[in-house]
């Protein structure tokens, strides 16, 4: 399990009839991504934003992404700290991640240190200060952000979990909504008395849809319900940036972006 980096807070929000609370995670340095998802949230303009994490590493331009990240934050937004942010702050590639502790491939080490570079001090300082979760409560209804899971920036709802392990890493927390990403395949997963909002990812996706996924919730009363949206952006400028960037790996990230395929 990942730190938690920072303290966690809550914030409150009266209800609202129709309470809508945008979900977007897994931006992943696509500035472009991030711009395309800001317009369309402007044209909705929910009550609410939570940002959940993996902000920077992989895309070619992960100073614009912060920036427009923290534009949104500045506005109100609810953002915490993704595994990826560890690797891109600190090169911290156990905690970031742990399933590759003894074989971390080349690729994933340069990217990282390269987001290090392009960034800047000032942004690094803001990875390192974002916390693990962040809380939205309307009125009886609380919602987690996190990255991958309650109580953890790494261990995700995958889609072949076993159901008992979605179960017990859903029950580390009394909320009744997970907002959350990691797996970059957008989900909502209603299990009755809770749901996992999955908002995949808006820059580099793995569906086989080449848009930028996000969520939207909607809390009227007792009733809760989401879904998965979906904003167009320029994938072939996104994917000739990282071609013409040449870091290993990069052709694979470039079609991954072009097809919405994890190309490696």
């Amino acid at each position: 399990m990942a730190r938690t980096a920072g303290v966690a807070r809550t914030a409150r929000v009266a209800r609202v009839a129709g309470m809508k609370i945008a979900v977007v995670s897994d931006v992943h340095g696509n500035a472009l991504a991030i711009e395309a998802v800001r317009r369309a949230l402007k044209a909705i303009k929910p009550d609410a934003v939570i940002v959940a994490g993996d902000h920077a590493f992989n895309g070619p331009d992960p100073a614009a992404a912060i920036d427009a990240i923290r534009e949104l934050e500045a506005a109100g937004a609810l953002v915490v700290q993704g595994n990826t942010d560890i690797a891109v702050a600190d090169f911290d590639y156990t905690a970031a991640f742990p399933w590759l502790a003894d074989s971390l491939p080349d690729a994933f080490r340069i990217a990282a240190e390269w987001a290090h570079e392009a960034i800047g001090p000032e942004r690094l300082d803001w990875l390192r200060r974002l916390p693990a979760e962040r809380r939205l409560r309307v009125d009886e209804t609380l919602v987690l952000g996190c990255h991958a899971s309650p109580g953890s920036q790494t261990a995700g709802f995958d889609q072949a979990l076993d159901a008992t392990v979605i179960l017990e890493r859903v029950s580390r927390t009394d909320a009744r909504i997970v907002a959350c990403g990691h797996t970059h395949l957008p989900e909502v997963r209603d299990l009755g008395w809770k749901m996992i909002v999955n908002a995949g990812s808006a820059g580099y996706v793995f569906d086989g849809d080449p848009t930028a996924s996000w969520a939207l919730i909607t809390i009227d009363g007792d009733e809760v319900s989401a879904e998965i949206r979906r904003t167009e952006f320029d994938t072939l400028a996104v994917s000739n940036a990282l071609s013409a960037r040449g870091l290993p790996g990069d052709v694979y990230r470039a079609a991954t972006v072009r097809t919405g395929k994890l190309v490696r």
